[in-house]
């Protein structure tokens, strides 16, 4: 994971920024480390910080109209001001921290489709800010979200697509300007009920709150809406619960409810 740029802000002979990640894989909650690797050019000049950015794409409704933007949602100085001379090289090792909310981006090795995860290296010099490529970052699901996804598949649920969407869940507690929806297609026993089910995950250092979200199927004289629901799971005693079993009887409660399943 390394990219290697000249400085835009500084012309010809400017110095250039490496980034090497050690590992590009982590946690919500967890750390990414590595080095970034300042490379003075032909002339000594004052850098005054190199930052990193953590990025994903989000998906943002105005009004009528929807649109996706890069949206850095986690920020970290890695230096303050120094003085780089011509051909100096300096080495700042680092640990960025990657929030609890931070959505997924791989499942059993496959990358979700739908999602865009990078740490971006900025860097000031003469009050002009660079700024690298984004450095990709795979997500990997705490132990709490594998459970509750390993349910959904032995239920039947497949696989659909993921997004990030801008705002903020009623009733949750979230610290990110977004969160994350997991798109499934239907297990084949409510397929007639639903036409896919959403998951959001919003984790903090003790629980992972899930929300559901059904796509009803509208008949012929009757509208689709659509259902949430919203459950804590405990990091403590998340293996006290069979969650395909509890995941099966509140889908079956929530359509039954609604005259959408026998």
């Amino acid at each position: 994971m390394v990219f290697k740029r000249l400085m835009q802000a500084m012309g010809v002979g400017g110095p250039s920024v490496e980034t090497v990640l050690a590992n590009p894989n982590c946690r919500p909650g967890g750390q990414l480390e590595g080095t970034i690797t300042v490379t003075g050019g032909d002339h000594s000049v004052d850098i005054s910080y190199v930052a990193l950015g953590l990025m994903t794409r989000v998906e943002v409704e105005s009004g009528d109209n929807e649109y996706s933007t890069n949206q850095e949602f986690q920020r970290q100085h890695v230096t303050g001001a120094f003085r780089l001379e011509g051909g100096q090289r300096h080495d700042i090792p680092f640990r960025f921290d990657v929030p609890w909310e931070t959505p997924v981006t791989e499942l059993y090795g496959r990358h979700l489709a739908g999602m865009t995860m990078g740490l971006r290296t900025e860097l000031e010099v003469a009050r002009a800010v660079d700024s690298s490529d984004l450095d990709a970052v795979a997500v990997h699901p705490l132990p709490a979200q594998e459970r509750l996804l390993e349910a959904l598949l032995r239920l039947g649920f497949r696989f659909a697509r993921a997004d990030v969407e801008r705002g903020h869940i009623y009733g949750v507690h979230q610290t990110l300007p977004f969160y994350q929806e997991i798109e499934f297609y239907p297990a084949p026993q409510y397929a007639g009920a639903m036409k896919q089910l959403e998951v959001t995950f919003i984790a903090d250092p003790r629980q992972l709150q899930v929300v559901l979200e059904l796509d009803k199927r509208g008949g012929l004289f009757t509208e689709g809406r659509d259902v949430f629901g919203r459950f804590t799971m405990d990091y403590a005693t998340l293996d006290q619960t069979d969650w395909a079993a509890q995941l099966d009887g509140w889908l079956r409660q929530s359509l039954q409810r609604r005259g959408l399943f026998g």
